[in-house]
């Protein structure tokens, strides 16, 4: 970082600054480094600072010994800064005298902080309070209670505090408050009286925010602390004449000084830490180090600015002061880690300015021992060996026997990061990694601390019952082992720099460590859950080996082993492990390394911890380990991370592969099959007793993707370069397509991301295109040329990105060489010095070509006796054949040789499968890859290829034609994709057919055969109808929904200018930004304000999402339970759900949801063959033959709606009907119903004020929101308003929602169905016949007006597709002929509510339109516009007016707008139910509009046919005589509200933009301190219904 004083200057040239990296740092305390010359890779010769001498020799200085005894250094050591050009003279009498007044203010200082309290805490009682040492000598009883900052409280919990316990306003409250978070603490209040001062402490310290009470004087004193610190602060800016030097190296020689103590003896003596021990001779600066924990957040980050401007006035000063930092580093990092509440300025992080100072980190490592006093502090603090606020260090003896406890709190503090960092800064340097190298206890001290989280937090396969309660103490763990894997990776660079006979010992004391833990012979691991290694002896192939016994499926395993990764790092070094090197300390081969201490049964003890966990993450990808839980999910996530995974996954891989060039391939390969518990396959047998169904496939797929890894990856193996491994990792991450920088630097290893030849690699391989509009971003695209470099079969890909690659590059291949099924051949290893050159040669085992064989043999026999491929046969093939091509790229002729003589089942060879691949027609896509491996293999063996190969005759004359051939492939596709779509629509009739008659049909108790809905994402078990399950819903209050503004004729406008489809793009249509001319043209339509939709005209109602994740009722509720304890745990963290609203979170998807809705199969009716005017007649026919039915009557509203009060969300009769003690079956419907009726509940009872329509009081039957209506009603209206304007080629609104939305939309239904039945408990259709026929009476007029009935409100008065919901839920097969009446009712609604819009509307105001459209559609609209209306005089008079006004155009266009949302609504609904009875026609080549389009698909005769539709005719006429009688009675109560009909838009800006921002200085204040309803979620869900006002 620059200094100040560089401000305004140009500094560096142009060559120089074009090598600087720039960082940020949000703290105070950074350095200008212009001095340093260690600080620059290119000297850059600063004119304001001259070159430093050169340090010590570091390779000399790197080679002795490193000294246990710290050597301190004062201010005497540190001679004045040599070669300063700009000295001036003073005399010596100046500088005494300003260093004894410096020295005065420093121990007063001191003196002051010495009274200081540690931590801040409340005293128990007044007279503790009077006990504590103070430096008052008059010891009055005046005291000043202190709040102090952390990172932990809001303003808004101080400012409350504040203003309930003292005097001030909220207004004063929040500026004390600022002070806190501005200088880290503030005075609250001053006082004599001690009880209440203590009060308000201990009322501040119940939510733990820091608070002291001390003694007025001893505060006092603090706060000219703080005035002493700004004033030395502002002496290191100052200068002398010219001189910037002489004042900071008075203030170094002083705070390098041994203190002086104040002498008070009417005080009581403080309690001074014990710093003797580590220091012998304290300074000054010692102290002010020591006591940083003591201040708080302004004098903290000054004084580190003081100490910055300190260290660069001389390497010298920065040694010494580096020192002395040293000496009390291990008190600063307890104080760190236990005490300090604001760790973010704590004094620990000054140790970033000097560990990264080469010469600095080799003074402090040799001199201070720091490295090793670092390790104890981590031993000693993850072992919990904590006292009295301090980590005490452990003899090596004790700390080997100490337990970890990953609940405890170490491990819970995030804190231990930065601890690790500081070791890697220090252990980073290039002096220090000498001594690393050349010195063995620096390695053997490290191993004791790997050897401490060997084997942490394992984990074991819950094989019967899913996991009780999911604990998240493997992501502390994870974060402790991959802070400590970012250490072993310097640890093992370090070893580059050493020689063959350092690193041999190294690498033969971590075997020795290694051993001593997975022989259990240190007491490491837990007995209880690891035993000693046993063996067996297996016989695989004509050998017999003997391996380690261990069962991965019934075995403890971890994924921490930290001191694999750490040999890993060690077995790198593959320059120095070369033959060459290692002959001359007596060793032929890496093997003798390992061989001459160890036998083969202790290497493979080795190898075997990590191939368990490449086991057990293979098989919990298969979904072996579904009942551990999200755990063991987080877990394998982060072990194979993009960014992570070279730090731990990537080097057990190496640790297995390194196991092939020192033990005998076969071993190694046959205990890889019995880990991954694959022997049986691989000798032929293809059912397993563990692995299910495609659970074998899959596991084999895992296993190959091992072997492919261990045969083909080299970059560890050769040592590859960074600069390489950096463009291998960005040319396989663009492989997959061109990403953003964001996205590209998270498919790539952090390491490699923060080196600085990252950017210019990018740039060599990746071409950057820029974005083309604000929207756009930026991308990366792979250069042509570097495709070459691509392995499909890179083993950072998953298998569906290297299906991705493979089809990049063979697309690329394709037009680069014409050849229509190019081959992508294999590189070869290219490894040919250093100790893996020999890898290549595990190709020649008996072994592997076992593999080979019965991968590719059990995947055709399995094809031939089932008649298909069994599953993942395309990857296992993929791979099997893959290894093949690598064996024959790397050992060509032994291989053939080898697959020619060796024979297995039934006596075939690896040719012979081969062959038989070839010539399946089952596997045609394999037909080149193989053609290019036998033409391999016939070279060196052609007569067992010609023996076995049927090779098709290749004649002249029998040539095909390339564009014939190319005409039968696209054919050929077109067949294969016609057979697909068929095969699919079979299926889909098959599923929906459950052999019911039509009037037997019920929603949820329809047999169903076995039908799996997918797996639960919680056990990953199958969904079906043998375990209750539901889908993850979430259910909120909205008013999305807009009704049409009266008197707005912009809306009007809008509304007759709408599109005649909104199922299509229209270009006339204004669906695009910014609108088109006409419509801004319009009258009334443009506003010189900043406009949107008035808020008054919205609809409340419930709405329900899906996110599309399902899971068994049972997982759901022991999930629900887990959240509850994790709130229990975790009292005090910000937790995304709310238990108390019943949220929760998706396992899967982290969306929010507090339901879980019954899944249901739609229903396979077709469309009914009954005439509607014989339906009609039948319905009425079947009501009189039945007997009135006195209970349904009971339970509809008394009003007169025909609305059923269990259907309503506050019923009292509901808690009754589902918790009877006699009602046990079918329960878990019932738990999932109660999921949705509590939430509907708790909302309804919050916004009655919000609803209009008429309810029961609260405590009567019927109370609250009507579910049909404000439930499912609501949310199908607000799917439909979400699609409008989105363009459905060849399809309806029907055809736009997905499977989820259906699948919610049938829950939703079903719980109402539900709902009903409950009751009719003694009835066996569950009351559907009884609510049907109430639902056709309130329907058909001659009914719903009798004396029998009490349908006295009039149907028009309600939103007709609520009686289509109802008919859904209960009677689904009516709704074909219920939906046309609900249509016609909605067209007489809506003459009704256009009456009342248009009464209010200017007919100036809005648009003329020539003439009809849609004649065809509504034939005489006038006489249809006028018998609605008749039956009431006044109302009629209206009417007239209003339709000789706007006139027939304008009055059928808004006809047309205002019902068409209706019949979209009900296609959606219907399409849901019965999609069988509700297809989607074809009309060929014309389009007709989106209303005729439903029309048909409905089922519904348009409007210009009712003079054909008597019974229909009849109906209308019935409706509107009671809708008109009720006018003429009471006009009031009759009003129609219309949805608003057109695409919904955003607020549209000013026309002067002035106008919008004018206003900027103005807030709206609510009046009232509470607010109905806030959602979070859903801005337009925050109601506030009280009044507001302007304030400034």
């Amino acid at each position: 970082m620059l200094s100040h004083l560089h401000k305004g200057r140009e500094l560096l040239p142009v060559q120089v600054r074009d090598l600087l990296s720039v960082t940020l740092s949000q703290q105070s305390g950074g350095c200008c480094d212009c001095g340093d010359d260690e600080a620059w890779r290119n000297p850059i010769n600063c004119p304001f600072h001259p070159p430093l001498p050169e340090p010590d020799s570091a390779a000399d200085i790197s080679q002795a010994t490193p000294k246990a005894v710290p050597r301190s250094m004062t201010g005497a050591d540190v001679p004045p800064v040599q070669n300063y050009p700009n000295r001036v003279s003073f005399p010596p009498e100046l500088r005494e005298s300003m260093g004894r007044t410096i020295g005065y203010a420093l121990d007063f200082l001191l003196d002051t902080l010495d009274y200081s309290p540690e931590e801040a805490s409340v005293p128990n009682n007044e007279a503790d309070l009077r006990l504590q040492p103070s430096a008052d000598p008059m010891q009055k009883d005046q005291y000043c209670l202190v709040v102090w900052n952390d990172d932990k409280h809001s303003f808004d919990e101080v400012v409350r505090l504040i203003c309930a316990n003292t005097s001030r306003d909220r207004k004063e409250a929040y500026a004390v408050a600022h002070l806190i978070d501005e200088l880290g603490r503030e005075v609250v209040d001053m006082n004599t009286n001690v009880t209440r001062l203590l009060e308000i402490a201990r009322t501040f310290s119940t939510i733990e925010i820091g608070v002291t009470v001390r003694r007025a004087y001893d505060t006092f004193r603090e706060q000219i602390v703080v005035v002493l610190i700004e004033w030395l602060v502002d002496l290191t800016r100052s200068r002398l004449g010219a001189d910037i030097l002489v004042i900071r190296e008075v203030i170094a020689s002083e705070m390098l000084s041994p203190r002086k103590r104040e002498n008070n003896f009417f005080s009581s003596s403080p309690q001074l830490p014990n710093v003797v021990a580590d220091i012998p001779n304290p300074c000054r600066l010692d102290w002010l180090f020591l006591y940083h924990p003591r201040l708080w957040k302004k004098p903290r980050l000054t004084l580190k600015e003081i100490y910055a401007s300190l260290l660069t006035l001389s390497h010298q000063h920065k040694v010494v002061i580096a020192g002395r930092f040293a000496n009390v580093y291990p008190r600063l990092v307890d104080a760190y880690l236990l005490v300090d509440r604001e760790a973010e300025t704590s004094i620990k992080y000054f140790a970033l300015q000097l560990f990264t100072t080469p010469s600095v980190a080799l003074h402090i490592v040799r001199h201070h021992n720091l490295v090793s006093r670092l390790l104890d502090i981590i031993t000693g603090f993850f072992t919990n060996q904590i006292q009295d606020k301090r980590i005490v260090n452990l003899a090596a003896t004790r700390a080997l026997e100490a337990e970890l406890d990953v609940d405890s709190f170490p491990f819970k503090s995030k804190r231990f990061m930065p601890v690790f960092s500081d070791l890697r800064y220090l252990c980073h340097n290039e002096p220090v990694q000498r001594l690393i190298a050349h010195h063995h206890i620096f390695i053997r001290e490290f191993a004791k601390v790997c050897q401490l989280f060997m084997c942490v937090n394992p984990n074991k396969r819950a094989a019967t019952n899913h996991v009780e309660y999911e604990t998240d103490a493997w992501i502390s763990v994870f974060n402790v082992t991959l802070s400590l894997s970012r250490v072993i990776k310097v640890y093992g660079e370090a070893f580059s720099r050493a020689s063959a006979s350092e690193l041999v010992t190294a690498i033969t004391g971590i075997v020795h460590e290694i051993l001593l833990v997975c022989t259990l012979a240190n007491g490491r691991l837990d007995r209880a859950k690891y035993s000693l290694p046993s063996f067996h002896e297996v016989v695989f192939g004509d050998a017999a080996y003997t391996i380690i016994d261990f069962d991965v499926l019934n075995g403890w395993i971890s994924f921490h082993h930290s001191l694999h990764w750490l040999l890993a790092d060690l077995l790198k070094h593959v320059d120095i492990l070369s033959e060459d090197s290692l002959k001359q300390v007596g060793l032929a081969s890496v093997r003798d390394i390992f061989m001459r201490n160890a036998s083969e049964q202790a290497v493979l003890t080795i190898i075997d911890f990590p191939l368990r966990v490449l086991a057990m993450i293979a098989q919990i990808r298969t979904g072996l380990w579904v009942r551990n839980g999200f755990p063991i999910r987080g877990q394998l996530l982060h072990y194979r991370d993009f960014m992570l995974r070279e730090l731990c996954y990537d080097q057990d891989l190496f640790i297995l592969q390194t196991s092939l060039i020192i033990l005998d391939p076969n071993t190694v390969i046959v205990t890889i099959l019995d880990r991954f518990g694959l022997l049986g396959f691989f000798r032929g047998t293809v059912v397993h007793p563990s692995y299910e169904g495609s659970q074998l496939s899959s596991m084999v797929e895992e296993l190959l993707y091992i072997f492919i890894t261990l045969f083909s990856e080299k970059a560890s193996a050769s040592k590859m370069p960074l600069r390489v491994a950096v463009r291998r990792e960005i040319v396989h991450a663009l492989a997959m397509g061109p990403c953003s920088f964001t996205d590209l630097v998270k498919r790539v290893a952090e390491r490699m991301v923060d080196d600085i030849c990252f950017e210019r690699v990018l740039k060599e391989v990746a071409q950057f295109r820029p974005p083309e509009n604000i929207a756009d971003t930026g991308v990366y695209e792979l250069k042509d040329e570097a495709y070459d470099e691509v392995n499909p079969f890179f083993y950072h890909y998953t298998r569906n990105k290297r299906e991705d690659v493979e089809s990049v590059l063979r697309n690329r291949l394709r037009k680069k060489t014409g050849v229509a099924d190019p081959i992508i051949i294999p590189k070869p290893l290219g490894i040919e010095n250093g100790p893996f050159s020999i890898l290549a040669s595990a190709f020649e085992s008996e072994a592997l070509l076992q593999v080979m064989f019965y991968a590719i043999f059990n995947i055709l026999v399995l094809t031939e006796s089932s008649g298909t491929p069994p599953p993942s046969a395309e990857a296992i093939l993929d791979q099997a054949v893959h290894l093949v091509m690598l064996a024959l790229v790397e050992r060509q002729s032994v291989f053939s040789c080898l697959a020619a003589v060796k024979a297995f089942e039934d006596g075939k060879n690896l040719i012979d499968v081969i062959c038989a691949l070839e010539q399946d027609e089952n596997f045609k896509p394999y037909k080149a890859r193989i053609g290019w491996i036998l033409e391999q293999i016939s070279i060196h063996v052609p007569e067992e290829v010609q023996a076995r190969r049927k090779v098709m005759d290749t004649s002249a004359s029998d040539l095909p034609d390339p564009e014939n051939a190319k005409k039968r492939a696209a054919k050929a596709r077109q067949e294969s994709i016609m057979a697909q779509m068929k095969a699919q629509q079979a299926s889909f009739a098959i599923n929906f057919d459950d052999g019911e008659d039509e009037d037997e049909d019920v929603m949820e108790e329809t047999p169903e055969e076995h039908i799996s809905y997918g797996t639960c994402i919680v056990c990953q078990e199958d969904l079906d109808i043998n375990r209750a399950f539901g889908s993850l819903g979430f259910v909120q209050p909205s008013r999305l929904l807009r009704r049409h503004p009266d008197s707005h004729s912009q809306f009007l406008n809008e509304v007759l200018h709408m599109p005649p489809s909104m199922d299509r793009c229209d270009a006339t249509s204004s669906m695009t930004f910014p609108p088109d001319i006409h419509i801004q043209e319009l009258p009334g339509s443009s506003s010189p304000n900043f406009d949107s939709f008035p808020t008054q005209h919205t609809r409340f109602g419930l709405h329900t999402s899906v996110c599309g994740h399902m899971m068994h009722l049972d997982c759901f509720q022991v999930y629900s339970s887990s959240i509850k304890q994790r709130h229990r745990a975790h009292a005090t963290r910000n937790h995304p759900e709310n238990i108390l609203r019943k949220e929760y979170i998706c396992p899967l998807c982290k969306s929010l949801g507090n339901v879980i809705l019954p899944v249901s199969r739609p229903l396979s009716l077709t469309a009914s063959t009954i005439p509607f005017p014989d339906w009609i007649r039948a319905a009425g026919i079947s009501i009189l033959k039945s007997r009135p039915d006195t209970t349904v009557d009971q339970l509809q509203f008394r009003n007169g709606t025909g609305e059923f009060v269990f259907w309503s969300a506050q019923d009292p009769g509901y808690v009754a009907a589902n918790r009877r003690p006699d009602r046990q079956e079918n329960m878990e419907m019932t738990k999932m119903v109660d999921t949705l009726m509590t939430i509907s509940k708790n909302m309804s009872s919050q916004t009655r004020h919000l609803r209009e329509r008429p309810e029961p009081e609260p405590g009567e039957r019927g109370a609250g929101i009507y579910l049909p209506e404000e439930l499912v009603g609501y949310t199908i209206s607000a799917i439909e308003v979400a699609v409008r304007g989105t363009e459905i080629p060849g399809g309806t609104v029907a055809d736009s929602i997905t499977e989820s939305q259906s699948r919610m939309i049938r829950g939703l239904l079903t719980c109402l169905a539900k709902l009903g039945a409950a009751e009719f408990e003694g009835r066996s259709d569950g009351g559907r016949e009884g609510i049907k026929q109430a639902i056709i009476k309130r329907l058909l007029p001659e009914w719903s007006r009798t004396s029998l009935t009490s349908f006295s409100y009039p149907l028009l008065l309600r939103d007709p597709f609520s009686v289509l919901v109802e008919t859904a839920a209960v009677a689904p097969e009516m709704l074909q002929h219920v939906i046309v009446l609900t249509y016609y009712a909605c067209l007489a609604r809506t003459v009704i509510g256009m009456v009342y819009v248009l009464n209010k509307t200017r007919s100036s105001n809005t648009v003329q339109l020539p003439a009809r459209s849609h004649v065809s559609i509504f034939g005489d609209i006038r006489m249809f516009f006028m018998s609605v209306v008749r039956h009431s005089p006044v109302f009629e008079h209206t009417a007239t007016l209003v339709f000789e006004t706007f006139g027939e155009a304008r009055i059928e266009k808004l006809l047309y707008a205002f019902t068409l949302p209706f019949l979209r609504r009900a296609a959606i609904l219907c399409r849901s139910v019965v999609p069988l009875t509700f297809t989607t026609p074809s009309f060929g080549t014309r389009d007709p509009c989106e209303y005729s389009r439903l029309l048909a698909m409905l089922g519904i005769p348009p409007l210009s046919d009712l003079p054909n539709q008597d019974t229909l005719q009849n109906a209308l006429s019935g409706w509107c005589a009671h809708y008109g009688h009720s006018h003429a009675a009471s006009q009031l109560n009759c009003g129609v509200v219309l949805d608003y009909p057109a695409i919904y838009r955003i607020a549209r800006l000013p026309l002067v933009l002035d106008n919008l921002f004018g206003g900027r200085d103005k807030t709206m204040k609510c009046l009232k301190l509470t607010v109905a309803w806030i959602r979070k979620e859903n801005p337009e869900n925050v109601i506030c219904t009280h009044e507001s006002v302007v304030e400034p």
